[in-house]
């Protein structure tokens, strides 16, 4: 079976990594990866490709930003010719990014099977650009492979049959942990001289969230109040472009508890999630690291597609309200770490990418 799989992004990286060590185990498979260059940055592609040893691209499209129309446009028009060559069986697009959306549209249209990973999931924020691109995504997958049963009801109440549908669990966690010894291992604590359970994080690069003046400045004067501890602040490139832009960008690098550093490695932060007393995040896949990693999260959107994790006491949705994120902040700064108690995942047990190879193998004639 010839296998594509199209990614673009740090996350798509993450979630693909054990699917393609699985497949490397299968000599019936081969598998080959189409980079669409959606992040273009050596820290939010090359290096997890390196830090999670996998195969490099066998094509790279090096599209890069755009507005989302040209960007997916463009990705639509070199993919189409990039499959013609590769001659895939099927083609196995990851989350919800404009290459998620271009993957499985130039698939379909060649009539090439589409699997898609992490199918089901919903915000019910049709603002968001990934809520149009997993939607549009699942109504034109041949397989799709839910990380929760709540994703799989999701896909039959919209009328999905339920033959293309397998709950498989979620392989970002097959990742995590596959790779906690070297998530372990890193010296990130040390390296930015600080004291676990004494730091917090943020993470902010959604476009409603940093493309949006007020609401960006909602969150970073949230977080110069919460100055009990110090807050780490990867910022993404998307993001220091839109830092720039306003005055606060040179009140945050003088502000002593706020430090801002390059995007991070993979197992760098994991290792900061895990032994961080507090995240503040828009990112969905740190929402459920936070869990996993038994780290309360305070997540800066109005709905989340991960509602398992609010369900279950981990995660509270905040918004873009100032005072909101810092009660909230100050409130679990307060408390001492919380454990999660009797925890159960919803994301599977771990054995997500082996799950999806076999139904591959089993079910290679679907239609």
């Amino acid at each position: 079976m010839n296998i594509a799989l199209v990614l673009g992004t740090r996350p798509q990286i993450i979630k693909s990594a054990s699917l393609i060590n699985e497949a490397v185990k299968h000599s019936e498979l081969n598998l080959q990866i189409i980079h669409t260059g959606q992040h273009y940055d050596y820290e939010l592609s090359k290096l997890f490709f390196d830090e999670l040893n996998l195969p490099d691209p066998i094509v790279e499209l090096n599209v890069g930003s755009g507005s989302h129309g040209w960007q997916t446009g463009k990705m639509l028009i070199e993919l189409e010719k990039a499959l013609v060559d590769i001659k895939p069986d099927i083609v196995l697009v990851p989350g919800d990014t404009n290459s998620t959306l271009a993957g499985a549209l130039a698939a379909a249209k060649m009539q090439i099977n589409v699997g898609h990973l992490e199918a089901g999931a919903r915000s019910y924020d049709m603002n968001m650009p990934e809520e149009i691109n997993r939607r549009l995504t699942d109504h034109c997958s041949s397989f799709l492979f839910t990380v929760s049963e709540n994703c799989k009801k999701t896909l039959l109440k919209e009328g999905i049959i339920e033959e293309k549908i397998s709950t498989v669990g979620d392989t970002m966690y097959d990742a995590l942990l596959n790779h906690m010894p070297k998530i372990e291992a890193s010296k990130i604590i040390e390296k930015l001289n600080l004291e676990k359970d004494e730091y917090a994080i943020l993470t902010t690069h959604r476009q409603e969230n940093v493309d949006n003046k007020e609401s960006l400045c909602q969150i970073l004067q949230a977080v110069l109040e919460l100055d009990e501890l110090k807050i780490i602040f990867p910022v993404h490139p998307r993001t220091e472009r839109r830092l720039k832009e306003t005055s606060l960008i040179s009140k945050l690098e003088k502000t002593e508890h706020i430090k801002l550093v390059s995007p991070l490695g993979y197992h760098e932060m994991l290792k900061l999630i895990k032994y961080a007393k507090l995240i503040i995040t828009d990112s969905g896949g740190i929402q459920k690291e936070a869990y996993w990693l038994e780290t309360p999260c305070l997540t800066i959107r109005k709905n989340t597609e991960w509602i398992e994790t609010v369900e279950l006491g981990a995660n509270l949705l905040v918004g873009v309200n100032k005072i909101k994120i810092v009660t909230e902040g100050k409130r679990i700064l307060n408390e001492s770490k919380y454990k999660f108690e009797n925890k159960i995942n919803p994301y599977g047990d771990g054995k997500a990418a082996e799950k999806i190879i076999n139904i591959l193998l089993q079910k290679s004639d679907i239609k």
